[in-house]
Formats: structure tokens, C-alpha cells, sequence
């Protein structure tokens, strides 16, 4: 039978301080002021494009 040791780094997932942040009202924009009467629409992020959708449901759904 062969023992495997595993080790966990530092930043391990399980050990992250999942706390929820308060965001400022001053950080904080509308989905209004954002899709500006649009039902969808891009955001360049780096070197990415993700899609900002609002669904029928009234949900909004960012995707890559």
C-alpha cells in the first residue's frame, strides 16, 4: 500500500475569509445606469469580453 502526503498551500481555498464586503454606497451603480434602456450588453475586462444580460426573468446574467 503506497501513503501519499498532501499538503495544503497558504491560500487554500477552504482557509479564505469568505466574509461578505460591504460595498459603499459611492462604489455602487444601477443596472439602470449600466445597460441604459438595453437588454445586454459587453464588458472589456483585460484581455476578455464578457456579456451582461437582463433577462426576462429580471435577473441579470454575466457570462464569458
Amino acid at each position: 500500500m503506497n501513503v501519499h502526503t498532501v499538503v495544503f498551500p497558504q491560500n487554500d481555498l477552504r482557509t479564505v475569509d469568505r466574509t461578505p464586503r460591504v460595498v459603499p454606497p459611492a462604489e455602487t451603480l444601477s443596472s439602470e445606469a449600466l445597460l441604459k434602456g438595453r437588454r445586454e450588453i459587453l464588458i472589456q475586462h483585460g484581455d476578455r469580453t464578457y456579456r451582461l444580460r437582463h433577462t426576462s426573468n429580471d435577473k441579470l446574467i454575466l457570462t464569458k
